[in-house]
């Protein structure tokens, strides 16, 4: 069956469901919700995100490893009440005083003999005579049929239980709202910024009858990677592995020449015209040099890292290299900005860009050309 609701990224799914918790806490919401999107594209790290940014204890459950007696509980007698009662799973929230997330993964994907169970949880927000504390905010995940995973259609009488998210992996939302912020490798993000068809290629790989598709998920592999295997020739096995042979091979040449061109620590640590030397004569590695900048970026680098990112626009001016002639250099260096202002907004150190001669001199030129 289709979801049909508006695909949304996974960035913008993490505001929806911000918006329902924080309309929960205030009393005038209370619902479930469902991430429907393909393996890979990140819907476990929203939930650990939306627990992380709350504050909440997050409850797991992947529904394909348990019974339905995992969630109900155990019977046992009690025999001065002559009744039969049920002992309280310890997988469900039961602190009505400690704010829960209730992550039910794999919903689509779980024994048809379980979901009886699920809808308890999901509508009424109990499981037998169990009920969860008001201050739980349900969300369950699952793959569709369609997107080669194990998985069941879901009934209407699930369904109906739910609202909707349907993911779609979106390269700018994946750069700006995950890879930037968890720092994953500049070559990594370089690459999904000038190539993002191939963030995701789920339908193309299983219309080609491939095992091996580029997922957001294993991007972050890759990045893991890059930082983890020192040795060449493994490294290129273990990524081809991840992302499959063909865009493996096209990201090993731009990690290549990132590699040998990108030299942010250098760079920090030269000023002056030996400084304009290091800066990489290919798109490639200007665009990795942004991302690196702003990964780098902290209370001592920012300075630097300000300066730096000024210097670029003016790079077709004092290098004799014509590649530079050729970039928009311009338009990158405002993004850097725009990107590395976002950062220090977060991390509370916007005073670095009140006081430094660098962005001033590059604001000042945007105010004349009318740009600001």
């Amino acid at each position: 069956m289709t979801v049909n609701t508006m695909p949304i990224s996974a960035g913008d799914a993490f505001d929806v469901l911000l918006g329902g918790w924080q309309a929960q806490a205030a009393g005038s919401l209370t619902a479930s919700w469902m991430l429907h999107g393909r393996p890979g594209i990140g819907k476990t790290e929203i939930v650990q995100h939306l627990a992380d940014r709350t504050g909440a204890a997050l409850f797991d459950l992947r529904l394909t490893t348990i019974e339905p007696q995992d969630l109900r509980g155990l019977p046992y007698y009690d025999h001065a009440a002559q009744k039969t009662v049920w002992y309280r799973p310890e997988d469900l929230p039961d602190d009505p005083a400690r704010p829960a997330i209730l992550f039910l993964d794999e919903l689509t994907a779980a024994a048809p003999s379980l979901q009886p169970t699920v809808y308890g949880l999901l509508q009424e927000r109990r499981v037998g005579r169990h009920r969860l504390p008001d201050s739980t905010f349900i969300v369950a995940a699952g793959n569709g049929v369609e997107d080669g995973a194990v998985a069941y259609e879901m009934g209407t009488a699930l369904s109906d239980r739910l609202i909707h998210l349907s993911l779609r992996a979106d390269a700018a939302d994946w750069v700006a709202r995950y890879a930037l912020p968890q720092g994953l490798h500049p070559a990594v993000i370089a690459f999904i910024r000038t190539r993002p068809d191939l963030l995701e290629t789920t339908d193309d790989a299983l219309r080609r009858g491939l095992t091996i598709a580029c997922t957001p998920r294993s991007w972050a592999r890759v990045s893991a990677l890059l930082a983890a295997v020192p040795d060449r020739r493994l490294r290129d096995v273990m990524i081809a592995g991840t992302v499959g042979e063909a865009a493996a091979a096209e990201f090993l040449l731009v990690a290549d020449d990132i590699a040998a061109t990108v030299q942010v620590d250098a760079m920090l640590e030269t000023g002056g015209r030996a400084r304009l030397a290091l800066y990489p004569a290919t798109m490639h590695g200007m665009t990795a040099l942004v991302y690196g900048l702003v990964s780098r970026a902290d209370a001592q680098t920012l300075p630097g890292v300000i300066e730096i990112m000024a210097e670029i626009r003016h790079l077709s001016a004092v290098r004799a290299d014509p590649a530079f002639g050729r970039m928009p250099l311009a338009e990158l260096c405002t993004y850097g900005f725009e990107t590395l202002i976002a950062k220090a907004l977060a991390a509370g150190l916007q005073e670095a860009f009140l006081s430094s001669p660098a962005y001033s001199a590059y604001a000042a030129e945007r105010r004349a050309a009318g740009l600001e």
